[in-house]
Order: structure tokens, then C-alpha cells, then sequence
């Protein structure tokens, strides 16, 4: 299907948790401690105009260690779906924002025919976001340009299409315009991060001096203190982000 978007579109934001058969970035992460962004792909400038063999990407891998980083990078040269992979100067990693106290960003080659986005863009979710892929699994931020009922279908054809697991991880509605930045940043935080943030909110977090303290709120939500910070931090970025 053909995929335009209006100066003035309204549809549906969603948070796809996904996986898919034979991706580099899905296995290497899945057997690794690190993870992956991924942020742009450009065609070989080794093809005739056929349809391109391989295509470079743009990533960034990230890990809290130097060694989590290595061992991922380790296991991305020795997938059998990745080819030649080049490293780009260490500061440009942290320019793209991305998680984790260790960065590295690089160009990858790999076949086309492993990518997942035409077909979610074939049927009507239009990336828009880095997709970030960790322990096995990759998640797209998109917007979903037809009707909203049309979406479990949809789905379900991307399923089928790409041999692909697909979960709805969050989904609303939002548009160009009409919604406030604020409201179109907390629609890309995940389930957990909104509900994390909305909850710390609400008891004076934020407040001065606080109503509440990191410990109190990760036994309110039954999680470690560690893991409040880490879904805190997460979406406390996305919002601050520029």
C-alpha cells in the first residue's frame, strides 16, 4: 500500500515489541550483554540499478561495560548475516544520545532481503524512531496511517509476511496537529516508563522539596531500586530530548 502523511494526519502511535527471523542485531544481542540502535540505512554504492545485494547501516551499540560492547561487536563479525563492519570515531556515539555508560557507533553491510521495515511499511506502520534491539528482540516506534481497527490486521499480516513475532507494547492516538509536544513525547514512552514516571509524578517527585524518594516508589511498584531508576532515567530522556 501506498504511505503518504498529511501536513495535518491523525492516526495511531505504537510501540512494537517484535522479533523476526534471520537479523544479525536480534541474535548478537540475544547472546550478548549489549544492545543496538539502529538508525539509517543507505544502499550499496557497489550496484547497477538492480535491486541492491547489500545495504549499509548506521548503528550505534551501547552496554553498561567496554566488554559487554566488545563481546557484542565480537558476536556481529561472526554472524553469518553480517558483512563488513567499520567503526566510526568514538564521539559520535554519545552525539546520538543513546543508553548505556558504553557506545560505539558503526557502519554495517548486510542483505536487504533480512530487513523487517518494508514490511511493516507495506502495511501501513511508518517508522519513526531509531529501533533499538536488546536480549533478542527489537522495538520500532511507528505510526500506524490507516484506521484504527484496521491495525490487529495488519499486524497479523506483518506476522505472516516476515515470519515475525509481533506484541503491541503501547498504542494512542496522536497526530502532526492538535497535540502538544508533551503529549507527543509521552506517547513514545513504553507501558512501564509512562506508568513509572506518571507514578513519581503524582506522589512529588519532582516536587520541592521531593513529597517522595526512589526507594519509597520502587516498593510501591514492587520493583528494585535499580530498576525504578533505570525505567525513570529512560523516560525522563525521551522527555528532556530536544
Amino acid at each position: 500500500m501506498a504511505v503518504t502523511v498529511a501536513e495535518h494526519w491523525f492516526g495511531t502511535r505504537l510501540t512494537l515489541d517484535l522479533w523476526h527471523p534471520n537479523c544479525w542485531a536480534i541474535d548478537a544481542t540475544g547472546r550478548t550483554d549489549g544492545g543496538v540502535l539502529a538508525h539509517a540505512i543507505y544502499n550499496s554504492p557497489k550496484t547497477d540499478g538492480a535491486a541492491p545485494q547489500s545495504v549499509n547501516g548506521l548503528f550505534t551499540a551501547f552496554g553498561k561495560t567496554t566488554e559487554a560492547v566488545e563481546s557484542l561487536l565480537d558476536a556481529i563479525r561472526a554472524s553469518d548475516r553480517a558483512g563488513d563492519l567499520l567503526e566510526l570515531q568514538e564521539r559520535f556515539g554519545r552525539a546520538r544520545n543513546a543508553p548505556g555508560n558504553v557506545v560505539r557507533e558503526f557502519f554495517l553491510e548486510y542483505d536487504p532481503a533480512d530487513m523487517v521495515c518494508p514490511t511493516l511499511l507495506e502495511h501501513g506502520f511508518v517508522h519513526s524512531a531509531p529501533v533499538r534491539i536488546e536480549d533478542g528482540r527489537e522495538e520500532w516506534q511507528v505510526c500506524f496511517v490507516g484506521d484504527r481497527s484496521d491495525i490487529r490486521d495488519s499486524l497479523d499480516g506483518v506476522r505472516q509476511d516476515a515470519g515475525a513475532e509481533v506484541e503491541i507494547e503501547s498504542m494512542s492516538s496522536s497526530g502532526i496537529g492538535g497535540r502538544t509536544a508533551r503529549k507527543r513525547r509521552l506517547d513514545t514512552l513504553t507501558t512501564t516508563q509512562r506508568e513509572v514516571y506518571e507514578h513519581a509524578r503524582s506522589e512529588g517527585y519532582y516536587e520541592w522539596p521531593r513529597g517522595t524518594s526512589t526507594r519509597e516508589l520502587a516498593d510501591d511498584l514492587d520493583v528494585s531500586k535499580t530498576t525504578l531508576l533505570e525505567h525513570l532515567r529512560k523516560a525522563e530522556s525521551k522527555l528532556l530530548d530536544p
